[in-house]
């Protein structure tokens, strides 16, 4: 809106120069691009990232399968959460256990893993999520957090273009001011010593 009144302004001012009206209209395109470039920068980065990610959660769902594991021995706490402090922060506490089981191909499988139970037992069941050879995987992405990691970037990509745009903006305005002031010196070293004096320049 300051472009816009800024550009009214100037139009018909008898005391306007030209710089003044090219910055308002500077102003005014950048004003424009902001509005314009920003959403569609923003909707063409979100909807890229949720065509990957949307992607990436297809993939990571075929490749990984829950399946139950039974418990061998306990190895004590992980190490990310042994720290009394680390337990304090409200993070949630796993124990590592040494467990055992079947991968989706039908290999039994043996060996260290992280678990949620609390304090377990040889014998207890909880799951965990593999690939396909039965090696211990993350959990694979949901479409949800995939959508909202989708926004944020779409968002992210919209916030950028605007500061983009705004820097330009400054840019081009601090290069005419320079102008402006090359300009002025220029004039006071045409006007000389003799500026101010009476009858100087008749």
């Amino acid at each position: 809106m300051r472009a816009i009144s800024g550009l009214r302004r100037w139009r018909h001012n008898p005391l306007r120069r030209a710089t003044d009206l090219a910055e308002a209209w500077v102003a005014f395109s950048a004003l424009l691009l902001v509005l314009v470039l920003a959403p569609v920068a923003g909707l063409v980065a979100g909807g890229l990232a949720q065509d990957t990610l949307q992607q990436s959660v297809r993939e990571q769902r075929a490749a990984r399968h829950l399946v139950t594991a039974t418990v061998a021995g306990n190895l004590g706490a992980s190490p990310l959460t042994a720290d009394p402090e680390t337990a304090a922060t409200g993070r949630e506490v796993r124990t590592r256990v040494l467990a055992d089981w079947t991968a989706p191909d039908g290999t039994p499988r043996h060996g260290p893993v992280t678990t949620r139970i609390d304090d377990p037992e040889p014998g207890d069941r909880f799951t965990i999520w593999t690939d396909r050879q039965g090696r211990v995987a993350t959990r694979p992405l949901d479409s949800a957090t995939a959508t909202t990691h989708a926004v944020l970037a779409g968002f992210g990509a919209a916030l950028l273009a605007g500061c983009a745009v705004e820097c330009a903006r400054r840019l081009i305005v601090w290069r005419m001011v320079l102008r402006r002031y090359a300009r002025w010196d220029q004039a006071w070293d045409r006007a000389g010593p003799d500026w101010g004096r009476t009858g100087t320049g008749s």
